[in-house]
């Protein structure tokens, strides 16, 4: 358990890493180490923002539970689960709060759709002293609070109720303090599903509900490999991941909050309350293997699924297959620490990103790898993906950074149609499927030479951003992983390299490319990427350098939170956490450069199978 630390706040807000995630595969809710909720979208995780103080904290929106005079906290999950324990000093006690999206009892997290029962309960303990607690809610913008029954009703501006909070003792008000003394308990739910039955209030039940939700939690948990370096940080990435998982249909969303800046007051502020097409093969590599064949199985149906109602496939989609709303900016919340602006939607959908062709066949090949059918509608959709390729990887578009000023041809994009036309070719090998086996073999071969000829640059000693040569962009990293050039290979160990001394930022960490020559147009600084730099203790594995690669990882895993959560990115100047929290990719990461590294110490160096990594 992390240390007590006091409560700080800069402008108003709390460190983005000093939140924990509950949630129950639909939606989700960031809880501070202040006892607030700070972010909360009913009834699923692209809805409007029901509560949002982590983006305004003054108007935003909160549920907050807290000694008056908070002084210091901490906060633990409880083990192999997603039940959040938050512990707070007041100036004359101390108070446990436990956080959880209650569960069906009998549930099976990874096939049962029907787990959450639409209902966050928060239990506070006092267990020394004397307790002031302030209880305090209040709505975001468009919504209202009104006494209603046992409790209060939360209305949307349509006067539908969205939400209704009950306690087990009388409340004073939306906002009020209650004296409680040791071992006195208030138990607070807030529930949005009017379909499903709410749970009882009563302390001794509360109990009950909160530890058969922690049951349902550690048997799914215990699927998880434990095998692999830092094992604890691992199974803590697959709840996260879990977490951000659509129960209904297998979408994984890329996190579950809009808008936390890139860099505190730049313009890079994205709604990641989506599904990305490019996450899905990344994700299913590292959930096939920590032992979630679930998990992968739902995630790469719903991206197949999701593309084939296109002729053209998106980029990115709602948890329900179908295009995100158009991006908006809004005119209300001021931005976590005043970074405006607040968008919801994300127009990166619209874009041209040819990568999504060799994202979508690596898919089918992974799909089918796990027994998954490729009938014939399906084939044909992913044959003509593959024909595009051909032609496609010459074209400029958007890449893999989603810039929003013209495009170019990205040699991450080139080098995805390469991985479209490899994939198509084997799919209709091994699975005797109609096609240009033999033409696709060679375009394959030929745009691998491409990339490796017209990405280079001799100046640079490195492959850069575009063909034709630009500027150095961490991206490239990602080749080997998707078996377009080989690790070792002279030009990507040299690109390697060139990124980890032109693009490090100390401590591990890379930038995805220097602002200076940032491909977005955008002249402003940004967080070090930390995918980026579990792509190069991948690299560094391909290259034999284990030693060097096991030293990275350890590094990388320093930077997660006390709960071990990951962000997208990180500032290398003080470590403070940036971008949207947690994020999937960032945790795909961890997971996936784990396994990764344990094949290899057990074949390279048998000895280090017992290093502590495999006991902690």
């Amino acid at each position: 358990m992390e240390d007590w630390r006091p409560v700080e706040r800069a402008q108003g807000y709390l460190p983005i890493a000093d939140h924990g995630l509950v949630g129950d595969g639909r939606t989700s809710a960031l809880i501070g180490r202040d006892g607030a909720v700070s972010f909360l979208c009913v009834p699923r995780f692209d809805s409007a923002p029901l509560f949002a103080s982590l983006l305004d904290h003054r108007r935003g929106g909160t549920l907050l539970l807290a000694p008056a005079r908070l002084r210091a906290s901490r906060q633990r999950y409880l083990p192999d689960t997603a039940v959040l324990v938050t512990e707070m000093r007041g100036p004359e006690g101390t108070v446990e709060l436990t956080d959880a999206f209650l569960l069906d009892p009998e549930a099976r997290l990874e096939d049962d759709a029907r787990a959450g029962r639409g209902e966050l309960l928060r239990r506070v303990r006092v267990t020394q002293g004397v307790a002031e607690l302030r209880c305090h809610l209040r709505p975001g913008p468009g919504h209202d609070v009104e006494a209603g029954g046992d409790g209060w009703v939360l209305r949307g501006p349509d006067r539908v109720p969205t939400a209704r909070l009950r306690a087990s003792r009388p409340l004073p008000g939306p906002s009020g303090t209650l004296v409680l003394e040791a071992g006195d308990e208030l138990v607070v739910s807030l529930t949005w599903d009017r379909a499903r039955p709410a749970a009882d209030l009563l302390p001794a039940r509360a109990r009950e509900h909160l530890e058969a939700t922690a049951r349902v939690w550690r048997r799914w948990a215990s699927h998880v490999v434990a095998d692999v370096p830092h094992p604890g940080l691992v199974r803590r990435s697959a709840i996260t991941l879990k977490l951000l998982d659509h129960v209904e249909n297998g979408a994984i969303i890329a996190a579950p909050t809009s808008s936390l800046p890139e860099y505190l007051h730049g313009s890079r502020n994205w709604d990641y309350r989506y599904a990305w097409i490019r996450d899905t093969a990344y994700a299913v590599f590292a959930l096939r293997r920590i032992g979630l064949p679930m998990e992968a199985k739902g995630f790469l149906n719903w991206a197949l699924t999701a593309a084939e109602r296109d002729t053209r496939p998106l980029v990115l989609y709602d948890v329900d297959g179908l295009p995100p709303p158009d991006e908006v900016e809004d005119p209300y919340l001021e931005g976590y620490r005043g970074s405006a602006p607040v968008r919801w939607g994300n127009a990166a959908a619209r874009q041209v990103q040819h990568d999504v062709y060799g994202e979508l066949l690596d898919c089918a090949f992974q799909w089918a790898a796990i027994g998954g059918r490729l009938d014939p509608a399906r084939w044909e959709h992913l044959a003509l993906l593959a024909e595009r390729a051909r032609t496609a990887w010459s074209r400029p578009d958007q890449g893999i950074w989603e810039v929003r000023t013209q495009g170019r041809p990205f040699t991450y994009s080139a080098a995805m149609c390469q991985v479209a036309l490899d994939r198509a070719a084997r799919l209709a090998r091994r699975l005797d499927l109609p096609g240009d086996i033999e033409g696709w073999r060679r375009d394959a071969r030929d745009l691998a030479r491409r990339v490796l000829e017209q990405a280079w640059d001799d100046g640079a000693g490195a492959l850069t951003e575009h063909l034709g040569g630009g500027g150095l962009d961490a991206s490239l990293l990602a080749l080997p992983l998707r078996r377009v050039v080989p690790a070792d290979h002279p030009r990507m160990a040299a690109t390697a390299r060139a990124v980890a001394d032109t693009l490090g930022a100390g401590g591990g960490l890379l930038y995805r490319y220097l602002p200076r020559v940032s491909p977005d147009g955008v002249d402003e600084p940004e967080g070090a990427f930390l995918l980026c730099s579990f792509w190069l203790a991948d690299n560094l594995v391909g290259q034999g350098r284990v030693d060097e690669a096991a030293e990275l990882f350890e590094r990388l895993c320093s930077y997660a939170s006390p709960l071990g959560l990951l962000p997208e990115q990180i500032d290398p100047s003080d470590g403070s956490f940036l971008g949207n929290f947690p994020q999937a990719i960032s945790h795909v990461g961890l997971m996936s450069t784990a396994v990764v590294l344990a094949r290899a110490l057990r074949g390279v160096r048998p000895e280090l199978a017992t290093h502590a990594w495999f006991r902690g």
